[in-house]
């Protein structure tokens, strides 16, 4: 038998030249500290970053998971903590919720700019014949600029807009002079659009922009409403004095026309 490491006979004699080891014959690492910690952290962050404004938080947090995951890592290489896999995946962890905000934030961002802009020109039948926009910015804002009257305007969102008439030298009630524009939409899309008169604006030689006007002896005029899949509105939108062109506007809370035509 053996008791504190020294073996004995069978008579009980201590036996020389032999030494028995109790308990392990090494000491494992602790695992790293820094290492757990980013790895909760980075879980939260990913866990939040598809969360609206929620995720500017979550951004911040991933970097300081990412920081102390891989200090925990530094220290498994170095040999002084365990648990390298572990620092590893909060590695992993955090970068994917760093990628996972950006991603998200850029959509949120892109469907916002999307509804106060309104859907924009992607084609149009400019000077008689069609255009497309093409793959750069330009192409896409020249694509529905400064068109001719009776030109059409697609919209990304299927709907299509035209200027089919001018009607200049029209006097209202109180004396002042008036321009009547007549507008046409189709809705070529499956779901209902919305079409007002509002949506228009007229531009005199000088740059000033007007929104529409009450005419005493309108005919056929333009009001709003919504237009159903397939259906087509025509009406005049009445505007003070002489112009220079006729902008539509696909949003009210935009700061650029999505097409324009011109006049004179």
């Amino acid at each position: 038998m053996s008791i504190m490491g020294m073996s004995f006979g069978s008579q009980g004699e201590p036996l020389l030249g032999e030494v028995v080891y109790v308990g392990n014959t090494h000491s494992e690492h602790p695992r790293s500290g820094l290492a757990i910690s980013g790895l909760i952290v980075g879980i939260l962050a990913l866990i939040t970053s598809l969360l609206p404004i929620i995720n500017n938080i979550s951004f911040f947090a991933a970097l300081v998971g990412a920081v102390l995951a891989i200090a925990g890592l530094v220290s498994c290489l170095r040999g002084k903590r365990g648990a390298k896999g572990l620092a590893v995946a909060a590695v992993a962890v955090n970068v994917v919720a760093i990628v996972a905000v950006l991603v998200s934030q850029s959509m949120y961002s892109s469907a916002i700019d999307s509804a106060v802009n309104g859907p924009q020109a992607v084609a149009s039948s400019k000077g008689g014949t069609d255009s497309t926009a093409g793959s750069n910015k330009e192409d896409e804002e020249d694509v529905a600029e400064n068109l001719a009257v009776g030109s059409k305007v697609e919209l990304a969102n299927g709907v299509t807009v035209s200027v089919d008439e001018i009607v200049t030298g029209l006097v209202n009630y109180d004396g002042t002079a008036m321009t009547g524009v007549r507008v046409t939409y189709v809705n070529n899309s499956d779901k209902t659009a919305s079409f007002n008169s509002y949506d228009w604006k007229g531009e005199s030689s000088n740059g000033v922009q007007s929104d529409s006007s009450y005419y005493s002896e309108a005919t056929e005029d333009l009001s709003y409403g919504d237009l159903s899949a397939g259906g087509t509105v025509t009406g005049f939108v009445y505007f003070e004095g002489d112009l220079a062109r006729v902008l539509y506007y696909s949003s009210a809370f935009s700061d650029a026309a999505a097409a324009s035509w011109k006049i004179s």
